[in-house]
């Protein structure tokens, strides 16, 4: 697995230090300061090089020195013989910027050609076990907009995290104990009893699910047990509503989530933990060290203590344990019982005042909080002629994530949901989603795929297309400015990955999909890839042929189609 930038990064950090301990040696430099931490970045003006470095600015105060000054001691010690870098100059106040050598580029497209749907990954985080629990969308009905938007961003940064080395585990967590699915049941047996007895006559809960959907389990169920159920002791008759409700609700889910291209590794059940004893285990542990307190004939966990805004209830004054402290077994499993290094939660940004809280209850019991990252999801309004859309053409009703997937692609969605952090606020426009053109970003990076697609079928047709040169100097021919910035932004892939993992952030590879697409039909529509020179011709056809594979791999990621027509 290569990674071309952070190869030239590296070159360039030992040229410096090299460079600050020969100034010191010889008296340029007060102290020799080569073990101190300065950055190598590309600039964002081309001209300032292809990397620049802060280590003159960075030291300026530590050497009391002006900081242009010692960049001149440093560009004076650089020793480039035999390296990837072509020049280096101090500009500015003291910065240092370095050019590469065009060799070093053209190897780069030597890598994508060898590693093919392998570039793109490191090993920056093999041996760390990541899960990624996302979704977890409440079993009583069907998946909403948020769902949608969180299922694509922990997909896709579940992706992400594989492809820079990790063992990652896809969960989704059911919430099928507690309250709500009492409520549920409750819900699910007036429905039934209407179908007997008729409309009204019996009271609905107050805080009942109204939804069609529970009475379109509860009209199933009916067609399946007819009203066998109807002097059954209550308790028994919710029970089996409820089991049939789940059932069927979580095969809706799977259906629908297996369509949208997400595969779980782990279904985990919140009954689960109630069964094994581990939910009493974890409000126990949390009693012996001190956390809980008494109020109200409730259990508190006392989260204040450890940096909440609140305490929280643990135990209600019923005896029934809370979904929080179903939450904290739940992570306490995570972490102490199947050893995750990391853990990251896609939520809602409703969930916001409850990170804190989580994160306090695993250092209280003798966990590391910090080992839990929560990604927040904004809420999606969804747009269509410029006005927003709250209302299914098919149902009528509030859309759902299969409502969305009815109006629109695979592809457009989960590309659309990453278009922007998941903190930030987003509108879908439906339409554009639609649309085949240019403007359309799904299409648009789409369509560059099957473009070089079609130029390498028209040179196969003749014959043209050859193997990969063996070289980067038979790449050299390469000079266009149009195709060095295309070089380099296809070399930029790894780091790419190795960000978007960094920071969770899926939206950094939209992004790049897009720019590498911007200069791909730059370059094709200021130069000829069939041209006449036979070398030319041999190494365009090289550079549009990696131009197609890391387009695909990016949508790999995504998992979004990469047509080879359109």
């Amino acid at each position: 697995m290569t990674n071309p930038i952070r190869q030239a990064k590296k070159e360039i950090e030992s040229l410096v230090r090299a460079a600050l301990k020969s100034a010191a040696q010889k008296g340029l430099l007060p102290e020799d300061i080569s073990g101190f931490d300065f950055a190598v970045e590309i600039p964002k003006e081309k001209g300032h090089g292809d990397f620049a470095v802060n280590a003159a600015m960075q030291a300026a105060r530590m050497l009391k020195m002006p900081p242009r000054a010692i960049a001149d001691a440093i560009i004076g010690q650089l020793r480039l013989d035999g390296t990837l870098v072509e020049r280096a100059e101090p500009a500015g106040p003291g910065f240092l910027n370095f050019f590469m050598k065009r060799k070093w580029l053209c190897g780069a497209l030597l890598d994508i050609a060898r590693e093919g749907r392998d570039f793109g990954r490191t090993d920056i985080n093999r041996g760390k076990k990541i899960m990624v629990e996302f979704v977890s969308a409440n079993p009583t009905g069907p998946m909403h907009m948020g769902n949608a938007r969180g299922g694509a961003t922990g997909d896709c940064l579940a992706e992400i995290l594989a492809r820079t080395g990790a063992d990652v585990t896809r969960e989704f967590y059911i919430n099928d104990a507690g309250n709500q699915m009492e409520k549920f049941a409750l819900s699910l047996e007036t429905r039934y009893l209407e179908l007997i007895y008729g409309e009204g006559a019996v009271d609905f809960p107050e805080d009942g699910y109204h939804g069609e959907d529970i009475r379109e389990r509860a009209r199933e169920f009916f067609a399946i047990h007819g009203d066998s159920y109807k002097d059954a002791p209550p308790a028994e008759r919710r029970e089996a509503l409820k089991a049939y409700g789940l059932a069927e609700n979580l095969k809706r889910i799977k259906e629908d989530l297996a369509h949208y291209r997400i595969r779980y590794d782990v279904w985990f059940a919140e009954s689960a933990l109630h069964k094994s004893g581990e939910v009493q285990k974890a409000i126990d542990t949390l009693r012996d060290a001190g956390c809980t307190y008494e109020k109200e004939d409730a259990l508190w966990y006392a989260a204040t203590r450890f940096g909440a805004e609140k305490d929280e209830v643990l135990v209600r004054k019923n005896g029934v344990p809370t979904y929080f402290a179903a939450d904290i077994a739940y992570h306490i499993n995570k972490f102490a019982v199947r050893g995750f290094d990391r853990v990251i939660n896609i939520w809602g940004a409703d969930h916001h005042g409850h990170v804190a809280r989580l994160k306090g209850a695993l250092d209280a019991v003798g966990l590391d909080g910090s080992k839990l990252d929560v990604v927040l999801i904004q809420l999606v309004r969804l747009m269509s002629e410029g006005k927003p859309v709250k209302m299914s053409k098919r149902t009528g009703k509030s859309i759902t994530l299969r409502d969305l997937l009815d109006e629109t692609s695979v592809d457009a969605a989960r590309f659309y949901f990453n278009l922007r952090q998941a903190d930030s606020h987003f509108d879908f426009d439906l339409d554009l989603a639609v649309k085949q053109s240019a403007q359309n970003p799904v299409y648009y990076v789409q369509y560059a795929h099957a473009r070089i697609e079609s130029i390498l079928r028209v040179l196969r047709s003749e014959g043209g297309v050859s193997s990969m040169p063996e070289s980067a100097e038979d790449l050299l021919v390469l000079c266009e400015e149009e195709e060095i910035d295309l070089i380099k932004k296809l070399a930029a892939l790894p780091e790419e990955i190795a960000a978007a993992a960094a920071e969770y952030d899926p939206s950094r590879l939209t992004r790049y999909a897009i720019e590498t697409a911007t200069l791909f039909h730059k370059f094709y529509n200021a130069h000829r890839v069939n041209c006449d020179d036979p070398a030319l011709k041999r190494a365009r056809t090289a550079l549009i042929s990696c131009v197609r594979t890391v387009i695909a791999n990016v949508l790999d990621i995504l998992k979004v189609d990469a047509p080879e027509r359109m």
